[in-house]
């Protein structure tokens, strides 16, 4: 209990994230079970048994490499391998027999497919050509039954939960890569040591799958290297780290380099949820705005169905019902600051910005030469800033939705400069409705100057 407590004290930066990765398309909208994208489910981070992946496709296990650098004698690894486990839900009637589904009042009972999160830790130290860590995984099975009644008290049907057991293992291994320098290479698999006969169709296999199989690993002593930015003297070591099903990068805040998530998904270092996303639609890559104003359009019954689908959903559905206005706002678009907020004081109103003067990354010189406002850009010769009027010619092969534009008269609203140092040109096409609407959150359409005609 107190290792479980620590862990979560060391990878509470990393837990929203964790968090979305584990429930990724764990129930997509409309949220019902009726809906035919719920109809086949589980498929991020699967670790299937052995016996059925080789047929399917599907692997039994996922590898993750990455360079640490040693920061004193005796580094320590802190593992928590987490995972959902699926748990079979089947509703009967009052004797037993299969039934599509069972009321009691107003709630409705129907069978589907939960998902119960797992996590499993392990804390251990890194000795350089040790060979394998072994950290053995065993989740028991089980089966419930729930009686529901109705108001009366009579019998209405049954509530069948139904979980096989699971049965995997992680293997930890360090070795020193040559050279100069500090650094262990680290290697985490984790096997489904299940198994099922020949033959065995998905709904089998998942009965005893590892899903959504992802690690979160911290150091004592060390600092991870990132696996897509590392420093250019440790590039050579890191270029050669396999990874298979899973992929590595840093975790929590910008500066912390001590945690890592390995995840079935692609995710850049230090990723972090929008603040303004507050509520968990099972799909975190999506836009929270759009799914949440079309689960408000759900209808009555389409809420109860959904209700009845999954505890998870109902959560999800009360959420969006009491909504304030104000965070609908919000949703609909945040400009970001490129100076960073360190931390609000106890006490304080506000948060304790760092002035970009004392920014490492600070070009003050650099930051004067850039100004969209007043800068020019040269189109057919002829120099254009914000409020010229120019006609849109996109290029051929241009984005399809630029395409439409073609020969129509817009407003330049800004010049702008890119980190390769190439110039585009912000502007509003004229007579667009939305145009008023897209000002003010600061969107524009951009083109190069190439694409543009100056209008006489």
């Amino acid at each position: 209990m107190a290792e479980a407590g620590l862990h979560d004290l060391l990878f509470a930066d990393a837990a929203a994230v964790a968090d979305a990765v584990l429930f990724e398309g764990y129930l997509l909208y409309p949220y019902r079970a009726s809906a035919q994208k719920n109809r086949i489910r589980w498929q991020w981070g699967v670790l299937v048994p052995q016996g059925y992946g080789a047929d399917s496709g599907e692997t039994s296990a996922n590898r993750t490499e990455c360079v640490l650098e040693t920061r004193g004698p005796d580094p320590v690894l802190h593992l928590r391998l987490r995972f959902l486990h699926r748990e079979r839900r089947t509703v009967t009637g009052p004797g037993g027999e299969p039934v599509e589904a069972v009321e009691v009042g107003a709630a409705r009972h129907v069978s589907f497919e939960e998902g119960r999160p797992r996590h499993v830790d392990a804390v251990l130290p890194l000795v350089a050509g040790a060979g394998d860590l072994l950290v053995p995984v065993h989740v028991e099975g089980d089966r419930a039954v729930e009686t529901l009644h109705h108001p009366d008290g009579g019998v209405a049907g049954h509530v069948v939960r139904t979980r096989e057991p699971l049965d995997a293992e992680i293997r930890v291994r360090a070795d020193e890569p040559p050279g100069p320098y500090p650094v262990l290479r680290l290697r985490v698999e984790v096997h489904n040591q299940a198994s099922v006969p020949p033959g065995a169709t998905r709904e089998e296999a998942l009965d005893r799958a590892v899903i959504g199989t992802h690690l979160l690993l911290g150091l004592d002593r060390a600092v991870f290297l990132s696996p897509t930015d590392p420093p250019e003297w440790a590039a050579p070591v890191v270029v050669e780290c396999r990874c298979e099903h899973a992929w590595p990068a840093l975790a929590g805040p910008e500066g912390r380099s001590d945690l890592l998530l390995s995840a079935p998904i692609i995710l850049a270092d230090h990723a972090t949820i929008a603040p303004e996303s507050r509520i968990d639609l099972f799909d975190g890559t999506e836009n929270d705005e759009l799914l949440t104003l079309r689960t408000m359009t759900l209808t009555d019954a389409e809420k109860a169905e959904a209700r009845a689908t999954d505890p998870r959903a109902a959560a999800l559905l009360d959420a969006v019902d009491g909504l304030p206005p104000e965070y609908l706002e919000r949703l609909h678009g945040a400009i970001r600051s490129p100076v960073p907020t360190l931390h609000t004081p106890t006490g304080s109103d506000g948060p304790d910005v760092t002035p970009p003067e004392r920014l490492p990354w600070w070009d003050p010189a650099a930051d004067a030469e850039v100004d969209p406002e007043h800068d020019t850009a040269l189109v057919g010769g002829v120099p254009v800033a914000k409020g010229s009027a120019v006609l849109l010619h996109p290029r051929p092969g241009a984005d399809a939705q630029d395409t439409f534009l073609a020969g129509l008269r817009a407003t330049v609203q800004a010049v702008v400069h890119d980190v390769d140092g190439a110039v585009h040109v912000a502007v509003s096409v004229d007579g667009d409705p939305a145009a008023e609407l897209q000002l003010a959150h600061g969107r524009f359409r951009y083109f190069r100057p190439d694409e543009l005609e100056v209008v006489p």
